[in-house]
């Protein structure tokens, strides 16, 4: 049993460093792009509308305040750590080389549902609102096709084909190469961008003040799906905040890509705070705006606009009369959905990268294509699960699925940087976490939190995930440990050519 709490030596990041076979060709606004690529998405185009009618009503302002916090505790601790060990592979890495094997597993295993629900999620709202632009244009596709067999009203086969298609678009783009993702990926993030600003200026003028009374709405009953669960209140603006977290996932994302920082030390960490700062101020302002123009209510899936819930801003336009407005907003998300689907799905491939080159899970996972230098095989295999849950399954299981697997690895990253800060305080740091007690003790606290606040159901399917993941930890990766095999890391540096003074300062 001592062998799983066995801690990946630092020589052996720098020499996965020095041998790795990703090309670095990420700079430090391409990495801020990456995170503002992923955070800008889900979280303002669809999460918005849910948000407001299953759990705070106006209030998800302050949801959306409580999640920035909680991520702002987290994020200056993926910084000090990504300023340590720029490597692909987040919080699992981090998690290696300071508490132990066991530790990084359950780690890696919560990022990769983190990742996984992540994608889905992503892929089933750009669904909606790529079936909206559509009807704006006088087209309309089956609704067994754009229907999960859950949501369609109908009897016999049905699944959310614009979601399965789009997966494998991204896929394909992804296996071209990281330089091309990121170029597509910067011009997506300006347009998107520019859409959000617009939805925040052009918003204010058709603010109706009397849908944000009451601001808090009193504790009720609604009905989400087949359940009625409860909403409102304090307690509403609470699990408001740990249903949205999803939408954060973006700074972890950038973490994912320092194997392919040209700068990773100094880049990661700005780029990490940068993009958190800017967006959630962006969230912020979109869901006071939403908020304003249409009131929670009409949100409702089953009452007078069925279709707001799954498009909220573009529908908040289009019921007050400016249909025009909601042309421009359904065509920035629908493709502006693109590059947050295309940084989830390369984050969750550069987490397996990470976790077969140490032999915990398969190989195959870690073969990089000899000509693209991307992990080829991993994204195919990737994508055919990704777009065949996203076909079938309903979004508001996978946004909570995906927020407990993110709010767990935060927890996860503030323990660890407190732990290494104790153990190795010696190790250079680009940046350090100010009052690293007090922000870790925070993070820990709220994360927690934000956890028990997520639905029953949710819960118990991530602990049912975990428990997954231990048993195949048991049963195949303690027994596939590079670390393991190399005599507890003590041989890992000899397998390795002589690292040079260079290499340590990337």
């Amino acid at each position: 049993m001592s062998k799983i709490w066995t801690k990946k030596p630092m020589s052996a990041f720098e020499n996965d460093m020095k041998s790795s076979q990703l090309k670095r060709v990420l700079g430090k606004w391409s990495l801020t792009a990456i995170g503002i690529g992923a955070i800008i998405g889900g979280g303002i185009f669809v999460l918005t509308g849910t948000g407001a009618y299953y759990h705070a009503g106006p209030a998800l302002a302050i949801s959306f305040i409580i999640a920035g916090i909680a991520c702002i505790f987290a994020a200056l601790c993926y910084s000090e750590f990504a300023s340590i060990l720029p490597v692909e592979g987040s919080a699992y890495a981090y998690a290696y080389g300071t508490v132990g094997e066991i530790f990084a597993w359950i780690i890696g295993w919560g990022l990769i549902l983190e990742y996984a629900m992540g994608s889905m999620t992503v892929a089933v709202s750009w669904s909606g609102y790529f079936n909206k632009m559509l009807k704006m244009f006088g087209l309309h596709l089956p609704e067994y096709l754009t229907s999960d067999p859950a949501s369609y009203s109908g009897s016999g086969f049905s699944m959310n084909l614009p979601a399965f298609v789009i997966v494998l678009v991204v896929i394909g783009l992804l296996i071209k190469g990281t330089k091309e993702a990121a170029k597509a990926n910067n011009l997506i993030v300006l347009m998107k961008v520019s859409a959000v600003l617009f939805v925040i200026i052009a918003g204010v003028f058709f603010i109706n003040i009397a849908n944000w009374d009451p601001f808090i709405p009193a504790q009720r009953m609604v009905m989400e799906g087949d359940q009625m669960k409860e909403a409102y209140g304090v307690q509403g603006i609470v699990s408001g905040a740990a249903a949205i977290f999803f939408a954060y996932i973006g700074f972890d994302a950038v973490s994912t890509q320092a194997g392919e920082a040209i700068n990773p030390k100094k880049d990661v960490p700005f780029a990490i705070i940068v993009s958190l700062l800017v967006c959630t101020a962006l969230y912020i302002l979109v869901s006071l705006v939403l908020t304003g123009m249409m009131n929670y209510s009409n949100f409702d899936p089953h009452g007078k606009y069925p279709d707001a819930i799954k498009a909220p801003v573009a529908y908040a336009f289009e019921i007050a009369g400016q249909g025009w407005a909601g042309y421009i907003i359904t065509i920035a998300a629908t493709v502006g959905l693109i590059s947050v689907l295309m940084v989830m799905i390369m984050g969750q491939s550069r987490i397996f990268l990470g976790m077969s080159k140490d032999g915990l899970i398969p190989k195959v996972f870690s073969d990089v294509h000899p000509v693209r230098k991307t992990p080829a095989k991993s994204l195919m295999m990737l994508g055919i699960v990704i777009a065949t849950v996203a076909a079938f399954t309903p979004i508001s299981k996978l946004a909570d699925m995906t927020s407990f697997g993110t709010l767990f690895a935060f927890t996860m990253v503030c323990v660890a940087v407190w732990i290494l800060r104790k153990k190795e305080p010696q190790l250079p740091r680009n940046f350090k976490v100010p009052a690293l007690p007090v922000i870790a003790t925070l993070g820990i606290c709220i994360n927690v939190y934000l956890i028990w606040n997520l639905s029953h159901e949710a819960k118990l399917l991530s602990m049912a995930w975990l428990f997954l993941g231990v048993i195949i930890y048991f049963t195949y990766s303690l027994r596939n440990s590079k670390l393991h095999k190399t005599g507890y890391g003590e041989t890992f540096k000899a397998e390795q050519e002589p690292l040079q003074k260079t290499d340590l300062d990337l």
